[in-house]
Parts: structure tokens; sequence; C-alpha cells
């Protein structure tokens, strides 16, 4: 059973909070999540009522407002826009006489969208997506095919940067498009790790810095460090 409650956050603004009763769980455990919007879940065991949890996430303000005043502020897409993406600093212009989407130089720094201005965020979005989506497919064929997956998808994540099925299935945040490229490059490369083994021993670690090569603990901690940031755009 899901519930839907709002928790007032200092400056006024209303926050949904999503209590979820889990069998088995012994605790309360708040997940306060900023993309793509600000909620709070909380998982409780179904003995605790609303009343506690809600009184136990007050006691918590402190913390929970810390994570969202520590999210990036959205960047309004439009045209003009200079947005990171796959490592380059391209500018976004728009064309609405234009039925495709193209880029205007040969190092990819400048990108015209067509189509109307109603469809220019979207549009945005979906080239960002696509171009992603090659260069994963593209770094993937540098490896060995054992680890190649059975299917690949883009998918939306606040937390997960990627995740690996049993079945070979890989999916990635497209919000990697906007880490730099070898920041994007790990995360692939701990994907396909995860074909061969799938926990995080220390097996696993060493065949992920085996696949990607030098400078991988450089990568591992920027997407720590940074990895809220690639949520600011949409």
């Amino acid at each position: 059973m899901t519930v839907e409650n709002i928790f007032v956050l200092s400056n006024g603004e209303s926050v949904p909070v999503i209590i979820e009763n889990r069998r088995g769980a012994r605790n309360v455990t708040l997940r306060p999540k900023t993309a793509p919007k600000k909620e709070i879940h909380i998982s409780k065991p179904w003995t605790s009522s609303t009343k506690f949890v809600m009184g136990f996430l007050e006691s918590k303000r402190k913390w929970v407002e810390h994570i969202f005043n520590a999210a990036p502020q959205k960047e309004e897409i439009k045209p003009g826009i200079i947005m990171s993406i796959l490592g380059r600093d391209v500018r976004i212009i728009h064309d609405e006489t234009l039925r495709s989407n193209k880029y205007l130089d040969t190092d990819k720094t400048t990108l015209c969208i067509g189509g109307g201005a109603d469809m220019f965020e979207r549009r945005v979005r979906d080239c960002i997506k696509n171009e992603l989506l090659t260069e994963i497919k593209q770094i993937i064929k540098t490896t060995p095919r054992q680890y190649w997956p059975t299917h690949i998808t883009l998918r939306d994540t606040s937390s997960r940067w990627g995740s690996c099925s049993s079945n070979g299935h890989i999916s990635f945040s497209w919000r990697l498009a906007f880490a730099p490229y070898e920041v994007m490059r790990y995360v692939v490369m701990h994907e396909l790790s995860h074909r061969k083994y799938m926990d995080h021993s220390p097996e696993f670690w060493a065949n992920v810095g085996e696949l990607y090569g030098f400078g991988v603990e450089r990568a591992k901690r920027w997407l720590s460090k940074n990895g809220q940031s690639l949520h600011k755009y949409f």
C-alpha cells in the first residue's frame, strides 16, 4: 500500500512523501530524490504508523533539506544554450525550417535543432540520447564479445547510472551524456564487467580496471563527487 503525504521545507516548498510498507522491513528508510522532481520515498515496516514515520522524517529535516539544497538548479533548455555533451561544449541553436537535427561543424560544437519551437526541448533530448547510445555501442565493440549485452536501453534514473540483469540486458542513465566522456566510458565498462561477475567482488573491480585501463579510479571518483550535476538539465 502506498500513501502520499506532504513535507513542507523551511522555504515553504511542499514535497510529496511516498510511504511504502515493506514486508520483512525492520527499520524506516528515507530516500530523498531530487530528480526528475523532488520527492521523499520512505520504506517502513507494516507495524510503523504514518504518524510515527512523519515524525521520524521531521527529526531528519536538516539532513533532508541539505540534500535538496545541494541538488543542482535546473537550467532552462532554450536556443543559444551551451551544454556539455560527451565531453564537448555544444551550442544548441534552432531553425524551424529544418525537418531534422544536424551539427554545423565537423568538431560537433554547434547543434542545430529543427522543427517547431514547441518541440525544441524534446528534440534536443532525443538527439542527445541517440548520440549517447551510438557512443555506448561503439565502446562496447572495443571489448571482447563475451562482454557484449543482449540488449541495451536508456533510462532516466535518479541514483543508478547503469544496471545489468542476469540475462545480459544492460541499461544506462541517459544523463551520462552530460558527463566527461571517460566517466561515461567508465560506467559502460562497469556494467559490462557484470556480464562476468554479478557482484562487486575484488575480481569484479579488477575486471573493470582491465577493461577500462589507466585512470579508472579517477573516473570513479569524479562520478561519486559530481554525479548530481548531471541532473541540471531537463
